[in-house]
């Protein structure tokens, strides 16, 4: 892990999350993001120190844990420091019980994880520019992986895209990655086509990249997605519950998923079938006490 210059005042640091840094003269920074957990946020801490840079502001990109798990350590450690993000994710960084028991439909199991501490946010980003300080932030709405996510895009044209897109190894390990509106995700990426920044940055990739790579990148995602659209489908043929389609998902792309990824993975069957029944393609039907869902 170590601090890299991108353009002007803009930095990233190389970690399992990648993290924004955007430097004023008078050395307070932007963070963007904070990593999984306090030891993350303490190395991290440790290369700002050594650049003699204090992090007055923290954007989080979306309310993930490893993307705010470190939110607490700065602002114990840094009285003062604000913490920035979108409405919505406003709502699940200060009640982080809200994913798990989204994931369970109920208080959730502890296989789910543990529910992070909340978080006080002091100011809801409303998409377009932003002032910090006296420089202006761009902030796009990045929704799709979760409701709420954004992007931020530095007066330096470094633009930070948390998970809204995923890198090719991510794919190659994880082909039916965490959705909770494919619309949503679908929307997003053809967006991302008109970002008009130098530079991207997503959260998990270890290099940082330009735009022909971007759109090169968008359309592997897109078609990870119609790939899965189509695979559905054909499954859903004949009558499945949720349960049945996640089984032969998994079984046809050779996915091995641990308690908390099939969770995920369940929720991501769960937008697909929202996304097909928002477009008339696929009823259901309750049968004996079981819920089936078809292609019409």
């Amino acid at each position: 892990m170590q601090l890299n210059k991108l353009r002007g005042n803009t930095f990233f640091i190389n970690a399992p999350t990648n993290i924004g840094v955007y430097t004023f003269k008078n050395k307070n920074c932007v963070l963007i993001d904070t990593g999984i957990d306090n030891t993350q946020a303490g190395k991290l801490d440790q290369i700002l120190q050594e650049s003699g840079l204090h992090p007055k502001y923290i954007i989080n990109t979306h309310s993930h844990t490893d993307h705010c798990g470190g939110n607490l350590y700065f602002q114990k450690n840094y009285p003062g420091c604000q913490v920035y993000t979108s409405a919505i994710e406003k709502l699940f960084i200060e009640s982080p019980v809200l994913h798990p028991a989204i994931l369970f439909s109920a208080s959730p199991l502890k296989g789910l994880g543990k529910v992070p501490r909340p978080v006080k946010i002091d100011l809801v980003f409303e998409i377009g520019i932003n002032k910090i300080e006296d420089k202006k932030f761009e902030i796009q709405s990045l929704s799709g992986h979760t409701p709420g996510q954004i992007g931020i895009t530095t007066p330096d044209s470094v633009s930070f895209l948390g998970d809204s897109i995923f890198s090719e190894n991510i794919l190659g390990k994880y082909s039916f990655p965490n959705l909770f509106d494919v619309e949503q995700s679908i929307n997003t990426l053809c967006e991302l086509k008109n970002n008009t920044a130098e530079l991207y940055v997503i959260s998990h990739m270890d290099k940082v990249i330009e735009k022909n790579q971007l759109s090169q990148l968008i359309d592997k995602n897109l078609n990870n997605i119609n790939s899965y659209k189509e695979q559905i489908l054909e499954l859903l043929e004949q009558p499945l519950s949720r349960e049945d389609l996640l089984e032969n998902i998994c079984v046809l792309n050779d996915l091995s998923l641990d308690f908390k990824e099939y969770h995920l993975a369940f929720s991501t069957v769960s937008a697909f079938i929202k996304y097909f029944f928002d477009q008339h393609i696929v009823d259901y039907s309750l049968e004996n006490g079981r819920l089936y869902y078809y292609k019409k």
